[in-house]
């Protein structure tokens, strides 16, 4: 690879879930539990997650840190001592080469200029707050348990304490218009952030909007609307100086891109601790999937018992290399022609050229990638790629 497309090599990245949330949105997939107070149970939680983050060290050998991310559930519920425990034991046990991005996701509701202090001290330097919405009846319709104003005071938070600022926001909501959402995102862009993931939103069938769409009492956007506004999404970012690195995110120049993200898009390994967390690693020489216990309960008892995974299975070459291909096209990088040859897919021939002479995919010397034109089709593009 290039300098441009950085090869992941040997580092390791660090995911930590914490699960607990003040409210269990009903969009939310996620492995979550609502947060009921319970210190001893959250505590002992903390210890495993140390405790199986050193039993990984000890599997993957001599590695450095490439990068950690603290996603859940609300991870701004944590306690920054907790915090600071995690990473002070990562660094010791995966030395880093220099510094490296520490991102934590917040909800609006956490920020109070304390904890967002306490964050920064415990060596939080980038933070990805959840506003989905600057409307208030939408942020009532999506769960959500702050408003709207709330939301601008907590970026305005947060901006003091950390030198790097992403928020998530949802689009695609039931009942949104272009008009809506180009105002909203107009507004959101006087925020001051670096970085902004737009996420359309996603009907899961496990979830409280999944049940409701099943009943007919939920409608979201047709797919004409749905593409609108994707399209406008794309149009006020791009004239705001912010840049699409990935299907989803999009940041004010490659210094504020998400260097976790890309270590996995790249197909970096990595250690992934706590309920339900994923991980990735190279263990006896082969690409190892993992995941962790989801409840609890279970999590701790299998990290007592040297065994927090309830999944570990080593990839074979061809679903190495199509992980790699699902992750590398979505970002603009894209994958290298040596990727693609590893499933026998080639430029001159077949499905990838058909995709490449009608303008979804473009060939930059080595490396193929989705156009502008392909990536809100992506999904399309590698189903017709992988299947």
């Amino acid at each position: 690879m290039t300098d441009a497309f950085p090869d992941p090599g040997s580092d390791v990245g660090l995911y930590v879930h914490w699960p607990y949330c003040a409210r269990i949105c009903p969009y939310c997939d996620f492995n979550v539990v609502r947060d009921r107070g319970k210190t001893a149970e959250q505590a002992a939680l903390a210890e495993a997650i140390v405790a199986d983050l050193e039993a990984q060290a000890a599997l993957t050998g001599p590695r450095r840190l490439a990068s950690i991310f603290f996603g859940g559930g609300t991870p701004s519920l944590m306690a920054p001592e907790a915090v600071g425990r995690v990473i002070e034991r990562a660094r010791a046990l995966f030395p880093p080469r220099g510094e490296i991005e520490i991102t934590l996701e917040a909800n609006p509701t956490d920020a109070e200029a304390g904890r967002f202090s306490a964050l920064s001290d415990a060596g939080i330097n980038r933070l990805s707050m959840g506003v989905q919405a600057l409307d208030d009846a939408s942020l009532q319709a999506l769960g959500r348990n702050h408003s709207a104003d709330e939301a601008r005071r907590a970026v305005a938070v947060a901006a003091r304490a950390f030198s790097r600022l992403s928020i998530d926001l949802i689009y695609a909501r039931p009942g949104q218009t272009v008009a809506a959402w180009t105002d909203e995102l107009r507004q959101a862009l006087d925020m001051g952030f670096e970085h902004v993931s737009p996420y359309q939103l996603t009907i899961e069938p496990t979830t409280a909007f999944g049940r409701a769409f099943a009943r007919g009492t939920l409608v979201p956007p047709d797919e004409d609307l749905a593409a609108e506004l994707y399209e406008t999404t794309q149009g006020l970012l791009e004239g705001a100086g912010f840049e699409t690195y990935e299907v989803s995110n999009h940041a004010r120049g490659e210094a504020a891109r998400s260097a976790h993200n890309l270590h996995v898009w790249r197909g970096g390994d990595y250690v992934g601790v706590g309920p339900g967390a994923h991980g990735r690693l190279t263990l006896d020489g082969a690409r190892t999937a993992t995941v962790a216990h989801r409840g609890i309960a279970d999590y701790i008892a299998g990290v007592d018992a040297g065994a927090p995974w309830v999944e570990r299975e080593s990839q074979s070459p061809d679903e190495a290399a199509e992980e790699r291909i699902l992750l590398g096209l979505r970002t603009v990088e894209g994958v290298t022609v040596a990727d693609l040859a590893a499933l026998d897919l080639s430029p001159d021939e077949g499905r990838l050229a058909d995709l490449l002479a009608d303008g979804f995919l473009d060939r930059s010397g080595d490396r193929v990638a989705a156009t502008a034109r392909g990536r809100p089709v992506l999904d399309a593009i590698l189903k017709a790629l992988l299947t």
